[in-house]
């Protein structure tokens, strides 16, 4: 439990982006505004159209989307700043 507190708050966008050199190093090179313009104009724009497409595929939905299942625990930039991590 500690330990994965710990990684979160350290992946999580609110603390690196405030340290810039600390946020370069963790993401290969991406500066805090390079990162924040390719999310704003790359993932949200396409993230939600794309799970909306995914998540309407199925033609005999019992709940309407979003309605169950599970539900990530961190927002779409911290993922996004995972995966540049990872």
């Amino acid at each position: 439990m500690i330990h994965q507190f710990l990684v979160l708050s350290l992946l999580s966008y609110d603390r690196p982006s405030k340290k810039p050199l600390l946020f370069k190093s963790f993401t290969a090179g991406l500066t805090v505004q390079e990162f924040d313009e390719i999310y704003n104009k790359e993932i949200t724009k396409k993230y939600v159209k794309h799970e909306i497409q995914r998540l309407s595929k199925r033609q005999y939905r019992k709940r309407d989307i979003g309605a169950g299942g599970r539900h990530f625990t961190l927002d779409t930039r911290d993922r996004f700043l995972m995966l540049l991590v990872y």
